[in-house]
């Protein structure tokens, strides 16, 4: 039996929205990655994240369909769950500070997954977007909805086959997105997910967000 705790990451303003995570805490219970990848699978989030060691922070991510070095809203929402202050993903070790209702990563850009970063002109045409749009490959469709206040739109899609039309609220987008531009930016992603970003020292960058318990589903055993 797998107890699983149910995240929502970068959630907006009031809690709503955020991108679903699922927790196991005790990753001996899925002890080899085929029995992860298949409880991955079976639950369908964007990510879940295998705990093999609370103490140090190590934890193995899981797509759907595959095994990820590194993704943003896995570790914040772990970070959170668990009060971590270092949280230790295949890619490396990674810093987490607490600050008020936000949980924060510093990370560096190049873990982060290979995204295509398209620049729209108009919010508007952001959200007029269907789900997902024509084309191949992983797309991070964005535009400003305030330049000077480094207030961005965006939608996420992975356009990959394993049931994920649209990602809610994606860390690593957002990671790659703000090293391009060279700012802290403030974006609403997906339905209304807020993920808040800021370059830190030595190249990296921190990402910020609400993580909450979704609703009715905190605790769950499979």
């Amino acid at each position: 039996m797998n107890e699983l705790d149910v995240l929502h990451v970068f959630c907006g303003p009031g809690g709503h929205h955020g991108n679903a995570l699922g927790v196991v805490r005790d990753g001996r219970t899925c002890p080899d990655e085929a029995s992860r990848q298949a409880l991955a699978a079976e639950l369908g989030f964007s990510e879940t994240v295998f705990v093999d060691d609370p103490e140090r922070g190590v934890v193995d991510i899981h797509t759907p369909g595959l095994r990820l070095p590194f993704a943003g809203h896995p570790l914040v929402g772990v970070a959170w769950l668990l009060d971590l202050e270092v949280v230790n993903p295949p890619a490396g070790e990674v810093w987490a500070r607490h600050d008020g209702e936000f949980t924060w990563i510093t990370v560096r850009p190049e873990w982060a997954p290979p995204r295509r970063l398209q620049r729209y002109a108009t919010a508007a045409e952001v959200d007029a977007l269907p789900a997902p749009p024509p084309g191949e490959g992983w797309l991070y469709a964005w535009a400003w909805e305030d330049e000077a206040a480094g207030r961005v739109r965006a939608r996420a899609f992975p356009r990959r086959d394993d049931g994920i039309a649209e990602d809610e609220a994606t860390g690593a987008a957002a990671l790659l997105l703000t090293a391009g531009l060279g700012r802290a930016l403030n974006i609403t992603q997906g339905r209304g997910s807020q993920i808040l970003t800021a370059p830190a020292p030595d190249g990296m960058i921190e990402i910020g967000g609400r993580v909450r318990f979704a609703p009715h589903a905190a605790h769950r055993s499979h």
